[in-house]
C-alpha cells in the first residue's frame, strides 16, 4: 500500500519541470520564512535537497546569511541511522553523500544533540492534512525524532501535488506540525 502510494507521489513530483520546482520552492520559502517558528528558532535543522525535493539550497543559504545557525542531516558510517551536524558554507562544506544524497565532507562535521535543535524541516514524499509523512522507507527521520522526548516543532516542505488524502501511520511514524507548501500552511490536528 506505502510502495504504491509512494511510486504515485514520485510520479507527479518528479513530471514536475525545473522551472517549476524553483518557482514553487520561492513560494514554500517565503511562506516558511514568514512563519513565528521560524523567525524564533535557534538552530534548524533542515535537509540538502536532492532529484525533485522542494528546493533548500537557498533557503539554508539566506539563512545563514541572516545569521540563524543551520544544520544538516549526515548519514551515519554503519548507514544505520542520522546525526546532526551544523553548516557553517553550504558551497564548501558539502559533497555527495549516501545515494547521492549533499552532506558536509568530514573534515566539516560539526556534530549535534537532537535536544540542541527548535526546529526540524522534513522532506518527503507525501503528506496528509493530518500531518502524515510518507518517507522514502528507510525510516532515517522517524528513527532520529524518536530518539527525544525534547519537544521539537517539525515541519514538512512540501509541493501542492505531494498532499495526498489519507497516508497509512505505521506506529513508528512521526507526524508533523505543519506542512508548507507554495499554496498553503497546513496545520493537522496532530493527535487525530
Amino acid at each position: 500500500m506505502k510502495a504504491h502510494l509512494r511510486k504515485e507521489l514520485l510520479s507527479k513530483r518528479d513530471k514536475l519541470t525545473e522551472r517549476e520546482m524553483e518557482s514553487k520552492s520561492r513560494m514554500i520559502k517565503k511562506r516558511l520564512f514568514s512563519l513565528k517558528k521560524f523567525k524564533n528558532a535557534n538552530l534548524v535543522l533542515f535537509y540538502a535537497a536532492f532529484r525533485s525535493e522542494v528546493k533548500t539550497e537557498k533557503m539554508i543559504k539566506e539563512a545563514l546569511k541572516t545569521g540563524k545557525r543551520i544544520a544538516l542531516p549526515v548519514v551515519s558510517k554503519k548507514g544505520d541511522r542520522l546525526l546532526i551536524s551544523e553548516l557553517k558554507d553550504y558551497d564548501k562544506e558539502l559533497a555527495p553523500g549516501y545515494y547521492n544524497i549533499p552532506e558536509q565532507k568530514e573534515k566539516h562535521l560539526r556534530l549535534k544533540f537532537l535536544n540542541e535543535v527548535d526546529l526540524v524541516i522534513l522532506p518527503g514524499v507525501g503528506f496528509d492534512e493530518k500531518g502524515n509523512r510518507l518517507g522514502y522507507g528507510g525510516g532515517f527521520y522517524d528513527r532520529l525524532l524518536s530518539e527525544t522526548d525534547h519537544n521539537i516543532t517539525l515541519i514538512g516542505l512540501a509541493y501542492e501535488v505531494q498532499i495526498t488524502p489519507r497516508i497509512h501511520k505505521s506506529p513508528h511514524d512521526v507526524k508533523v506540525d505543519k506542512i508548507v507548501t507554495e499554496k498553503r500552511v497546513i496545520v493537522p490536528e496532530k493527535w487525530i
